[in-house]
């Protein structure tokens, strides 16, 4: 099993032609006694959006971890033309509510991987996570604790923490569930902006209209790819009629 990091090309082509930011090879990966992925063979593009779809428990979320490095493949291989980490933003579920922390004190969490949990943050940091806050348009929350937020102020939090770790590579999971048209449309704006700013995104969606906006589509059905390439080709009537039965 195999992570590998390469040092990103310096000279970019059209998206058509340019190297892929992510390859997996035959890549297999699960839990201790239950297996999720099987076998992948995919492909995420550079400079763009990419959907993850497919019925519950088709592996969306799996392969998300797998990409991060937080679950570790079985067998095959991850290709990553790019040197620094992704950044992973996990569903809003994941942090709980009821944690003591600010939103300023939140995006600084994305700091940690350079700086570490313990040690102060240095100017450089300071200005980075000022930059996220900028960026969601929520530097007047950061004095607000988490749990007193909306749905999505509550994901702009989540996303600015990603931004802050100033990766290339922005792994979302279900960023947009619950969420009202209003918020769903704001996160969609700030995403197309992001890989228009150099920034490749990676989001797991169970909404198909979602999913129709991206540049790219990763079809998953049992742990296995249904299908990939641009969402006109891939989320066809008769492909989803053959993912998720009954209709």
């Amino acid at each position: 099993m195999k992570i590998m990091f390469k040092k990103p090309d310096p000279s970019p082509t059209s998206p058509q032609k340019r190297t892929p930011r992510i390859r997996c090879t035959e890549l297999s990966a699960g839990y201790p006694g239950h297996p999720v992925l099987q076998q992948l063979n995919a492909q995420i593009p550079k400079l763009a959006t990419t959907a993850l779809v497919g019925p519950n428990g088709s592996g969306k979320s799996t392969l998300l971890g797998v990409l991060a490095g937080v679950i570790p493949p079985t067998s095959g291989a991850v290709h990553h033309d790019g040197e620094r980490p992704p950044a992973f933003v996990p569903q809003r579920g994941a942090v709980g509510d009821n944690l003591p922390l600010t939103v300023r004190q939140t995006v600084e969490m994305g700091r940690w991987g350079e700086r570490g949990p313990w040690r102060r943050l240095t100017r450089q940091d300071h200005s980075a996570v000022d930059s996220a806050l900028d960026r969601l348009s929520i530097r007047d929350l950061a004095s607000r604790q988490l749990g007193e937020l909306s749905g999505g102020q509550r994901q702009r939090a989540l996303i600015a923490q990603g931004l802050a770790q100033e990766s290339d590579l922005l792994l979302l999971d279900e960023p947009t569930t619950g969420l009202d048209p209003e918020a769903r449309k704001r996160i969609g704006e700030l995403l197309t902006t992001l890989v228009a700013d150099g920034v490749t995104v990676v989001q797991a969606t169970h909404d198909l209209a979602v999913a129709r906006t991206a540049d790219a589509c990763l079809l998953l059905k049992d742990g296995r790819l249904a299908g990939q390439g641009h969402p006109d080709r891939v989320l066809t009537t008769s492909t989803m009629a053959r993912i998720w039965q009954p209709l």
